[in-house]
């Protein structure tokens, strides 16, 4: 039994973090932080937890968050990079949703996010939290960055064709589409219920900043080094509470199974479905799970590879791959807390 922190216990990824440590067995939650909220019962503010937490939200002051095993940051990005060099010394190990960690390089992190970063010292030990590709080191780690949303689909989509030489990697398009609690719970005009249903658009086209991140990551894989990876990245916000679809495009230059590729890739990944030839996944196939299904097409036999990648944004795009990295760093079963079947319809 761990005892686990979560500051910034009120967004979205906040409560689904909050409903899945509640069926883990070895999780005990010891507080869950915010200032607005603070003394006001976590099941009062969040009725849908109502009989699974007794606590209330404490200041992040005072919170206990230095006695927890493990702390998670559902917080904006900026609040982890000032928080986790203590933490870290005092012995907890943290998950961080944000960005605050996800590059390596900081003149990068620093251009997309406009400001100076508070923990540049941690950016070498800070691990990339996709366990897909950094399962070993994340087993080993004391600080983890969630990647993020958008990321998490289009990478999964990408990885068996970066990892090999069969398609053009300096041309490579992914289309996003997202429902409005990716962008978090807050007021902000876009995503009013007025402004955002019966609508469907493109936004931050000049560049997204989950474009860096991908690029990042996957230029860091194995085998991939003098390879140009270029991306083209193009998020969509749909009139839906969540998910993601995540369209892929690669021009082949060699042929192959790509079906078997991807089959191989993914064989022993507990939270990726690659199903069979010809589908065309849905968002609600995985609406509330720590899945993500892919698809591979190959329209008229021609020389361009689709691959369709759907996710829940807020469960594997965010909280669940964050206890999905909780087990591995304490060593626990590694879908523990997170075999929930899709909620349909």
């Amino acid at each position: 039994m761990i005892k686990v922190g979560v500051v910034g216990g009120t967004g979205y990824t906040g409560v689904e973090l909050l409903r899945i440590l509640a069926s883990h067995p070895q999780v005990q939650v010891m507080a869950v932080t915010s200032r607005a909220e603070a003394g006001v019962k976590v099941a009062d503010y969040f009725p849908s937890l109502r009989g699974r937490y007794d606590l209330a939200f404490s200041d992040p002051a005072s919170a206990p968050l230095k006695g927890c095993d493990c702390v998670f940051f559902a917080t904006p990005n900026g609040v982890a990079m000032s928080q986790a060099r203590a933490l870290l010394e005092s012995g907890a190990k943290i998950v961080d949703f944000s960005a605050d960690f996800r590059m390596k390089d900081r003149a990068t992190w620093e251009k997309w996010y406009k400001v100076a970063h508070a923990s540049p010292e941690l950016f070498a030990e800070a691990v990339y939290g996709l366990p897909e590709i950094n399962r070993d080191r994340i087993r080993k780690a004391r600080l983890v960055a969630n990647p993020g949303c958008y990321a998490t689909a289009v990478q999964l989509a990408l990885l068996p064709l970066v990892e090999s030489d069969h398609v053009d990697h300096a041309h490579l398009i992914a289309d996003a589409k997202s429902g409005v609690s990716g962008a978090g719970r807050k007021t902000e005009i876009e995503i009013l219920y007025s402004e955002a249903t019966d609508n469907f658009k493109a936004y931050a086209v000049k560049g997204h900043r989950h474009h860096p991140e991908i690029l990042e990551s996957l230029a860091a894989l194995e085998g991939t080094s003098g390879r140009k990876l270029g991306l083209t990245f193009v998020p969509h916000l749909v009139p839906m509470v969540r998910g993601i679809l995540a369209t892929v495009y690669a021009r082949i230059t060699k042929d192959a199974d790509f079906q078997a590729l991807f089959e191989k890739r993914y064989a022993k990944e507990p939270f990726v479905d690659v199903l069979p030839p010809g589908t065309q996944p849905e968002t609600r196939w995985v609406r509330g799970t720590n899945q993500c299904r892919i698809a591979i097409h190959r329209p008229m036999d021609a020389d361009t590879l689709v691959v369709l990648a759907v996710e829940d944004n807020l469960v594997k795009g965010a909280a669940g791959q964050a206890v999905q990295n909780m087990n591995l760093m304490f060593g626990f079963p590694e879908s523990q807390a997170l075999e929930h079947l899709a909620l349909v319809p």
